[in-house]
């Protein structure tokens, strides 16, 4: 199995909240990540659109996987913690949505960074867009992500 096909099933268990909503994950490379949505019931709010509590849900998994495709290699020995975020909503979000997230850093800056202090602070960026590929929302994630050793 590929390591990122294996991320992805990992990521999916770890969180069961985000898959009780619906999130699925679909791509991880390193730095980068895409979830999908679909819009039910369970998902929509009193105006018939995507909860945002959904959406941030989505916006947020999407972020952890990108933040874990780029630490893939040491993951096991590090503890990824969202530490803030922020979460604009640009149009009512319906039907199947999904969530494009990127590590807004350079890799080598923050495996140093990691290296040389054991921890690192970085923003992931996320737009999340209907399916005719409008955007809906943008969200940023600062990650802190520090290694198991200093963890405290």
């Amino acid at each position: 199995m590929d390591p990122f096909d294996a991320l992805k099933a990992h990521l999916s268990a770890a969180v069961p909240f985000a898959a009780h909503v619906g999130v699925e994950i679909r791509d991880v490379v390193p730095g980068r990540a895409t979830t999908v949505l679909a819009q039910s019931r369970e998902t929509s709010n009193h105006i018939a659109t995507v909860h945002a509590g959904a959406l941030f849900t989505l916006a947020e998994a999407a972020s952890g996987a990108a933040m874990a495709g780029l630490f893939l290699e040491r993951l096991a020995a590090l503890r990824p913690v969202a530490a803030s975020s922020t979460i604009a909503f640009v149009k009512p979000a319906k039907g199947v949505i999904t969530a494009h997230a990127e590590v807004d850093a350079e890799a080598a800056a923050l495996f140093a960074a990691l290296e040389a202090e054991g921890k690192v602070r970085f923003p992931v960026l996320v737009r999340l867009e209907d399916a005719e590929s409008r955007e809906v929302a943008r969200m940023t994630v600062d990650w802190h992500v520090s290694a198991l050793a200093r963890a405290a």
